[in-house]
């Protein structure tokens, strides 16, 4: 599993997790599609615009392996702001290549992008 070096482990102030410290002997946990429905708790949307503002900076428009990255944190972006590059995605798989759909995450978090790379 690829620890993503530099990474921020949680959004700052919170229990939000964003990576995970070591693999699960059991298998990696798989990453599904989560729905947001409008009524979420702020915090929740904050830790989404945090974690969204986190793969910005450290990612960019690369491809990204999903190493130590979060799967229930990612979850909650999948399918939408972040997608797979790989036709045959295995969602269990910490080596499966993720993508960050730029113009579908900056309509979802502008204020992610605010002072990331541009």
């Amino acid at each position: 599993m690829l620890k993503h070096r530099g990474f921020p482990g949680r959004l700052p102030g919170t229990d939000f997790q964003f990576i995970i410290r070591r693999p699960n002997p059991k298998g990696a946990t798989p990453i599904t599609v989560r729905e947001r429905f409008r009524d979420r708790r702020p915090a929740d949307r904050r830790a989404d615009a945090g974690f969204m503002q986190a793969l910005w900076e450290h990612f960019g428009t690369e491809p990204f392996e999903r190493g130590n990255l979060d799967a229930g944190r990612l979850s909650w972006l999948f399918g939408r702001e972040v997608v797979a590059v790989d036709e045959d995605f295995d969602p269990t798989d910490y080596e499966a290549l993720l993508q960050i759909n730029e113009a579908v995450a900056r309509a979802s978090f502008p204020e992610a992008f605010d002072g990331g790379q541009g």
